[in-house]
């Protein structure tokens, strides 16, 4: 015979999964993650490759507009007007800006000055820094008697190749690209366990207004209620979990070829009849490959994070009779949800730091943190060991804690209840 608290999970897993809300967030999901992170990108190169910036040049050296080695976007003018006319070119919006370009640039002092109407952007005044940049540093070389070979060799770029020592060998080490898809992996297990957690939350809040508890509570403990209403929604979560998770490694497995579709063999020399990895070599792109333990750890802070949050947000549902009272107690449980996506930057610059390792070794942590050094190093198995031990006994105390406080608070009616009265309830369960 099924337990009362199978019945209960079963329920609410069936309930959720049939629906048509989400099949279609099942399915729209991964598309509209990658829609969030693709479009702004494309956007940008959109609006980059057609604003061209019309720029005024004032040289006063007579040899550095010549030099200059400028990208598409920027269009230099030589005019030989005074400056007031230049100024009345930028309010007209004839020209974008002017740029004056002193004497003293060439014998190393003073600054060159760009005059506009602003909103240039920082990318902008970056690339017109290195611009400027390059042309005086030339100059001032061939001041000195530099060569045409030492000029060359000085603008020339060093190429480094990043490799990792494995136990098969030497591989390409794709730490940039495993510490981004670590941010990605955080960010979904930060969204999945927020939302799901205020499922479990909100369903506490209705079946309590609406007296179903009551009748449920007649032939379940409480602590049945509340651990089968966490662990089928948790199913839930999980299943899109999983679904979201296969999706995106096919994408990576299929990746390279996709990319290599959008690339044309003659702009980097090749013939037509190339291979896929030739194409993606010459383009400088690397796909990188999730390893499964990875993954594997992937989903078991997802479990571990949502169950410790998972049974919070149950004892709040159970504390209160409308969401909007729920409030005042959300944020402290919020509050270590956010924390530590304020703090994957740090932990993704240096995933080996001490820092790093105590961040991600917290519970209330650990399910994000610990899943971007994962994805961003070799983090030693001992550390990964010690988080879910760690992350599991805080879900057995909060489970403990919360479900004393269920036990009453799902049956209080008529009163906003305060920390007093939830710390109160707690002694008396």
């Amino acid at each position: 015979m099924k337990s009362v608290l199978w019945i209960i999970a079963q329920r609410e897993y069936i309930q959720r999964v049939t629906t048509r809300g989400f099949v279609v967030g099942t399915l729209l999901g991964p598309i509209i993650m990658v829609a969030l992170i693709a479009v702004p990108i494309f956007v940008m190169i959109a609006v980059d490759s057609q604003a061209v910036k019309r720029i005024a040049v004032v040289d006063e050296t007579g040899v550095l507009l010549q030099a200059m080695d400028f990208p598409a976007e920027f269009e230099f003018l030589s005019l030989a007007v005074p400056v007031d006319t230049l100024r009345s070119m930028v309010e007209r919006e004839e020209v974008d800006g002017y740029l004056v370009l002193p004497l003293s640039l060439l014998s190393g002092g003073g600054s060159a000055s760009y005059y506009s109407r602003g909103g240039g952007g920082l990318m902008f005044s970056t690339q017109l820094e290195q611009v400027v940049g390059q042309a005086v540093r030339s100059q001032r070389l061939i001041g000195v008697g530099a060569s045409e070979a030492v000029l060359r060799i000085l603008s020339e770029a060093v190429d480094v190749r990043m490799l990792r020592i494995t136990e098969e060998g030497e591989e390409a080490d794709a730490a940039a690209a495993l510490a981004g898809i670590g941010y990605v992996m955080g960010f979904v297990i930060y969204i999945c366990v927020f939302i799901y957690g205020a499922f479990v939350m909100r369903g506490v809040i209705e079946e309590k207004t609406n007296r179903i508890a009551e009748l449920i509570a007649s032939s379940a403990r409480p602590f049945q209620l509340m651990m089968g209403k966490v662990l089928g929604i948790g199913a839930m979560g999980l299943t899109q979990f999983l679904v979201w998770s296969t999706m995106g490694m096919a994408i990576m497995a299929f990746g390279g070829t996709i990319a290599s579709l959008f690339i044309e063999p003659a702009e980097y020399g090749l013939t037509d009849s190339a291979d896929q990895q030739a194409l993606l070599d010459a383009a400088g792109i690397s796909i990188p490959q999730i390893p499964f333990s990875a993954f594997v750890l992937f989903v078991l802070f997802f479990v571990g994070g949502y169950l410790l949050y998972a049974s919070l947000f149950a004892a709040v549902g159970s504390a209160v009779e409308q969401e909007s009272d729920a409030q005042q107690f959300v944020l402290p449980i919020a509050a270590p949800i956010i924390i530590p996506m304020l703090l994957i930057s740090p932990v993704i610059e240096s995933p080996d730091s001490a820092l790093a390792f105590w961040l991600s070794i917290i519970p209330f942590f650990s399910p994000i943190l610990m899943t971007v050094r994962v994805a961003a190093t070799n983090v030693p198995l001992w550390q990964t060991v010690l988080s879910l031990a760690l992350l599991g006994g805080a879900f057995v105390g909060s489970i403990w804690v919360s479900s004393r406080i269920y036990r009453v608070g799902i049956l209080m009616y008529g009163k906003k209840p305060s920390f007093v009265d939830i710390v109160r309830w707690f002694r008396q369960a």
